[in-house]
């Protein structure tokens, strides 16, 4: 299975001055977090350059070494959900498990894992218009290779004959899949009222499995 490389294309994306790459990269998930803080609170759009400097404990030069422009603090925060959810979910679907146990503990982990970057989530597909169209693209890519990861768990299942359905349904099933875990940040207003984590996890992995079995 491939493996998503976005920190290979936030490199290549962004350029630095700084020529530590362990530094670049420290730094610019510090930079990440203070931005989102103001990104929720302010909106994109009226969050300054200067302001998210000022959050980060840092001069606009010293900001200027790490990002050239606002925008690319935005793909920061694309790069790194996708690369948060990524590397969790090669684990989930590298397991030796059959695919029923698999497609479980990787809807589990994808759930955890959206729950403890909700407010970067929302900004994603909240702002993903903000972007140029190659980053946007960058985004929709992305998005798809993870789908994919659900999908082949899936196509296991079917060769296994543990899930009676096909492989143009399983796409469909990968998808809502997706849609689930994101609907825990975008409705968390009324999902998260009525359901604890755990619980939700539960009901869901149950509507998929009995679903496609």
């Amino acid at each position: 299975m491939r493996k998503v490389t976005q920190m290979a294309s936030s490199k290549a994306r962004i350029a630095s001055n700084i020529k530590n790459e362990e530094l670049i990269n420290v730094r610019r998930q510090e930079l990440v977090n203070a931005a989102v803080k103001l990104f929720v609170k302010k909106g994109f759009h009226k969050t300054t350059v200067r302001e998210i400097a000022k959050e980060f404990g840092m001069s606009m030069g010293a900001l200027y070494d790490y990002i050239r422009t606002k925008e690319d603090i935005l793909f920061l925060v694309c790069d790194h959900i996708f690369k948060s959810v990524s590397d969790k979910l090669q684990v989930s679907a590298g397991g030796k498990e059959n695919a029923k146990e698999k497609l479980k503990n990787a809807i589990r982990d994808y759930f955890i894992i959206i729950d403890s970057i909700q407010d970067y989530t929302l900004l994603l597909y909240q702002e993903t218009k903000s972007l140029n169209r190659k980053d946007r693209n960058y985004v929709l890519s992305a998005e798809m290779e993870l789908t994919k990861i659900f999908e082949n768990i899936i196509a296991q299942g079917i060769k296994e004959k543990t899930f009676n359905i096909d492989k143009h349904t399983a796409k469909i099933v990968a998808n809502n899949i997706m849609v689930q875990g994101q609907m825990w940040s975008f409705r968390r207003w009324v999902a998260q009222k009525n359901y604890s984590l755990n619980n939700y996890i539960q009901i869901q992995t149950d509507l998929t499995i009995n679903g496609i079995s």
